[in-house]
C-alpha cells in the first residue's frame, strides 16, 4: 500500500534543490487551462518528473510532465507542468506526493486549477468556477495508512478547504477584469468515463456545481500539510442531463484553450496582491 513517507517526501526535495535553491512561498497546479501559466514564469530550473525520486511519470498527452521553478508575478513559485489522476492507474498517495514536496520546498500557498463538466444552468462555457468546496465521490483518500504527525494531523479539519480571503480576492479580480466568475461546489469522480445523465442529476442534486477526476486528492493532502488553498474550474462542457449532447475532447480542450488567458490573468494578479 502506498502511503506518504517522511524520508521519501525529503530524497525527491533535495533531488529539486541539488538544481535549483529558491525558497518558493506558492506551488501551482497546471491543470487542462493553466499550461499557458508556465510560460509566463522567469524560469530559473525545469526540472523533469523522471529526475525526481518517487514522483509518478504524468501519461497524459496535455500534460508536459516537469516543475518549472523561478518568479511570477513577484512572487517565487514552482509550478507542476502535469499533474496525475487516479484514472492513469496510480493510487491517491501517488497522485498527491507532489504537495508534499511542493510544502517541503517551502509552499505555504497552493493553486489549483482543472477543466470541469458544468452542472448548474446559470453557469456557461468558458466561465471561472472559484471553488468554494468539494465533495470526495473518488472512493479513495490519500491520507489513508499509517499518519506521520510531521506531515499533519490524524484527523484533519475540512470546515474550509478553501482559503475565503484567497476566494475573495480572485473573485475582485474578475470583476476588475471584466471576467466572469461564480463561486461554486466542485465534486471529484475516478473517471476517466464521463458521467450518465443519472449520475449528473445525482451530482446536481448533491449540491455540485461542477464535476471533475482531479483536485480532490491534492487538496485534502494541502489542507493535511497546513497549506492555503485556492482552486479554479474551467467549465468546458455543460452536463445539464436533460439536453446532454454527447462531449468531444477536442472541444473541451479547445474552450479550456480559450478561457486560458482569464485564468491567467486573475492568478497572476492575486499572486501580485497576496501578502
Amino acid at each position: 500500500m502506498h502511503y506518504h513517507k517522511w524520508d521519501e517526501v525529503h530524497q525527491a526535495t533535495d533531488a529539486i534543490r541539488s538544481s535549483w535553491n529558491g525558497t518558493p512561498s506558492v506551488g501551482i497546479i497546471l491543470g487542462t487551462g493553466l499550461g499557458a501559466l508556465a510560460e509566463e514564469i522567469l524560469t530559473e530550473a525545469t526540472i523533469p518528473y523522471s529526475e525526481i525520486p518517487h514522483f509518478p511519470h504524468s501519461t497524459v498527452t496535455s500534460h508536459r510532465g516537469q516543475l518549472v521553478a523561478g518568479t511570477l508575478a513577484g512572487k517565487s513559485v514552482v509550478a507542476m507542468e502535469g499533474r496525475f489522476h487516479l484514472y492513469e492507474g496510480y493510487s491517491a498517495a501517488q497522485v498527491t506526493f507532489p504537495v508534499r514536496v511542493l510544502k517541503e520546498l517551502g509552499c505555504t500557498t497552493l493553486i489549483v486549477s482543472n477543466a470541469a463538466g458544468g452542472m448548474n444552468p446559470l453557469h456557461d462555457k468558458g466561465d471561472l468556477i472559484v471553488i468554494e468546496d468539494m465533495i470526495n465521490l473518488m472512493a479513495v483518500n490519500p491520507l489513508v495508512g499509517p499518519n506521520d504527525e510531521r506531515l499533519g494531523p490524524r484527523f484533519p479539519d475540512m470546515s474550509a478547504p478553501f482559503d475565503r480571503g484567497l476566494q475573495d480576492l480572485a473573485l475582485k479580480i474578475a470583476l476588475e477584469e471584466n471576467v466572469v466568475a461564480h463561486r461554486g461546489v466542485y465534486v471529484g469522480v475516478t473517471g476517466p468515463n464521463l458521467e450518465t445523465r443519472a449520475e449528473y442529476r445525482f451530482l446536481r442534486a448533491i449540491g455540485a456545481d461542477v464535476v471533475g477526476m482531479s483536485t480532490v486528492p491534492e487538496v485534502l493532502v494541502a489542507v493535511h500539510a497546513g497549506l492555503k488553498v485556492l482552486g479554479f474550474s474551467i467549465v468546458t462542457d455543460l452536463c445539464l442531463p436533460d439536453a446532454l449532447q454527447p462531449a468531444k475532447l477536442e472541444d473541451i480542450l479547445a474552450v479550456a484553450r480559450s478561457a486560458e488567458g482569464k485564468l491567467r490573468t486573475i492568478v497572476t494578479k492575486v499572486l501580485e496582491r497576496m501578502d
